[in-house]
């Protein structure tokens, strides 16, 4: 049984404050459709067959930032998903919000306006002192209950993901519960094979705290991305270095090179490093060096090579479980979709439990049409998938079990 409530819990009938992530691309003032509004259209669809009164908080982006804008088109966007009326109210907490949610109907849906244009919401404070704040105050009145579906900033410590469970009856979505289940099974579960975690991205430290914290429930780390060039610098080879605009790795390198090194001498055994990589030729096509052949890196390396997928390809198909943190080339770019790609191909392929999350590695499986089915779970976090892996709390989380 969870340690927190869930929607089962719920009572029929109600009139319900539910916080969603629907933070999304935006391209040129036009905010995109992509898997997250699919994935949360599941909990407003069944609160609002269960004839609640459902009002839903989101956010996008933070102020200052180009992609910071209304939730007018993510409320149209949600209807499509939902295939029933989505209504849109430009405010938050105010006389224009009150009024709009006091008019809902059972079964009816609104979207409050950004919640990152409030004042309250972004200051990393307790639950109890968010829950003392006026956003709080202002509109929990106005509910019989509190749903939080919000898995993807549940590391966040913000006035509507931690401060209505204190003053309402508290619930975790169908989202929610999906994600922290998974996300925190490897940490959880016993498996009776090798159990394998793929990580890229760009971010050293991710792998290190990974490492420290899953070292003994983990067999093989198979890196990829900036991750894959930072140990094999730390390992003694001229990569894991700045060139041309990329300048990602040494400051990286530098924070971390005494715990990369201590990783390299004392656990080696347990990390898969590329041994090629692959780059823009001069002619705009893919080329790959191998990592004995490179004297001095001259270009990016914005993939790894076929002889390293090739080797790790068998290491994932002798898995009993395998995770994916994040990607580990440019897979955006079909030049250097490889690594990313046949590595998830051969984990779609393989009969074991697997885990795909971290940033926008999910992205992937819509862009070269790799069925979503073929894994047990397919994350859309991040941060809050990372935090799962390393063994944090999850404060959002966390709150939810202190008030059930």
């Amino acid at each position: 049984m969870p340690e927190y409530n869930t929607l089962d819990d719920l009572d029929p009938g109600q009139r319900v404050l539910v916080r969603l992530d629907l933070n999304s691309p935006v391209e040129d003032g036009t905010v995109q459709d992509n898997n997250r509004f699919d994935r949360y259209s599941e909990t407003v669809r069944a609160l609002a067959d269960d004839d609640h009164r459902v009002a839903v908080m989101a956010h996008q982006s933070r102020p200052g930032k180009d992609d910071f804008v209304s939730l007018e088109q993510h409320a149209a966007i949600l209807e499509d998903h939902v295939d029933r009326p989505v209504q849109f109210v430009a405010d938050t907490f105010g006389e224009a919000a009150r009024d709009a949610i006091e008019d809902l109907d059972a079964g009816e849906v609104l979207v409050l306006e950004n919640t990152r244009m409030t004042d309250d919401e972004l200051p990393e404070k307790s639950a109890a002192e968010h829950a003392e704040s006026e956003f709080v105050q202002t509109l929990a009145p106005l509910f019989d209950a509190y749903v939080n579906d919000a898995y993807s900033v549940a590391h966040r410590a913000h006035a509507s993901t931690v401060g209505f469970p204190p003053v309402l009856p508290a619930y975790a979505g169908l989202v929610m519960e999906r994600e922290y289940e998974y996300n925190t099974s490897v940490a959880q579960r016993a498996f009776d094979g090798p159990v394998t975690m793929v990580v890229g991205g760009n971010k050293s430290k991710d792998v290190i705290n990974v490492a420290n914290n899953l070292g003994k429930k983990v067999d093989n780390f198979l890196l990829g991305g900036l991750p894959g060039e930072l140990f094999l610098r730390a390992e003694g080879y001229p990569v894991g270095h700045d060139v041309g605009e990329m300048a990602m790795l040494d400051d990286q390198f530098e924070a971390t090179e005494e715990t990369l090194e201590s990783l390299v001498e004392n656990r080696r055994d347990e990390f898969g490093l590329p041994s090629d990589f692959a780059y823009e030729a001069d002619d705009g096509g893919r080329a790959e060096i191998a990592l004995d052949e490179i004297e001095q890196k001259d270009d990016p390396y914005l993939d790894i090579g076929h002889r390293t997928i090739d080797s790790y390809v068998p290491v994932i198909e002798e898995s009993e479980a395998v995770f994916v943190k994040g990607a580990v080339g440019v897979f955006e770019d079909e030049r250097f979709a490889d690594g990313t790609v046949e590595l998830i191909e051969a984990i779609a392929r393989t009969d074991c439990f697997s885990v795909i999350g971290g940033g926008d590695t999910a992205r992937a499986l819509d862009m070269y049409d790799i069925d979503e089915d073929s894994f047990d779970h397919v994350s859309i976090a991040g941060g809050a998938y990372l935090n799962a892996l390393t063994g944090k709390e999850l404060t959002a989380v966390e709150v939810l079990k202190s008030y059930a």
